[in-house]
């Protein structure tokens, strides 16, 4: 397994997105880091994001915002988090739509910079590093940091696999296809996702393997 750190600055103009731009002028407060970060089937968005400052001053933004669906802050001194469901622009759902279908697994924490620079970890093997991370788009310029074998550790048993590797295996789990016997086939997994029979059990062969070589690497 492998892994790069990158930083990712967003090009003179590009800007953010609206709330996170908007969040970024509030005076007293420091964005950290965004501990997870998904995009929803209807489209929306989940954020989970470590900021520490004027909390109050934070939450009325987020009140205020056309973008936000709901919101919850909790910790009152010091670090605190922010849960946020929001409405992503056409950017942002398209760069999170693509890495969900990514081979490739982004490495939680995300580290917040000032002027929207973010550092993020790209985690995978070979294969899914063949031209998945970008030197540059119209909207970012990204400078790579650090890149190497990735050392595995206890918590990579699932954290391997990535967030649409995660889905299948929760149906999976769910629908009974490890039980013994098993109670469910691949065509009826595929039913639950959405997909054919064929691409349902390539992600389970993808999953068992993943999973297997976390296995064969601990011992």
């Amino acid at each position: 397994m492998r892994y790069a750190r990158v930083r990712v600055t967003p090009t003179e103009g590009a800007g953010d997105h609206p709330l996170g731009a908007r969040l970024a002028e509030v005076e007293g407060v420091e964005r950290k880091r965004v501990h997870r970060i998904e995009l929803l089937d209807d489209g929306t968005g989940l954020l989970l994001a470590e900021a520490s400052g004027d909390r109050e001053r934070y939450e009325e933004l987020l009140a205020d915002s056309e973008f936000v669906h709901d919101y919850a802050v909790t910790g009152a001194e010091g670090d605190w988090y922010a849960y946020v469901h929001f409405e992503p622009n056409e950017r942002v759902e398209g760069t999170l739509a693509e890495f969900r279908d990514s081979e490739l697994m982004i490495e939680m924490p995300i580290e917040a910079l000032p002027d929207g620079v973010r550092e993020i970890t790209f985690v995978g093997d070979e294969a899914a590093f063949a031209d998945a991370v970008p030197t540059d788009t119209d909207y970012y310029e990204v400078e790579l940091l650090e890149t190497g074998e990735r050392p595995p550790r206890a918590d990579d048993l699932f954290a391997c696999l990535t967030e649409r590797q995660r889905e299948v295996l929760s149906a999976a789990l769910e629908l009974g296809y490890y039980e013994d016997p098993r109670q469910a086939t691949h065509g009826e997994v595929a039913a639950e996702l959405g997909v054919s029979p064929s691409t349902a059990g390539e992600h389970l062969r993808k999953i068992e393997s993943r999973v297997f070589a976390q296995f064969a690497r601990e011992r």
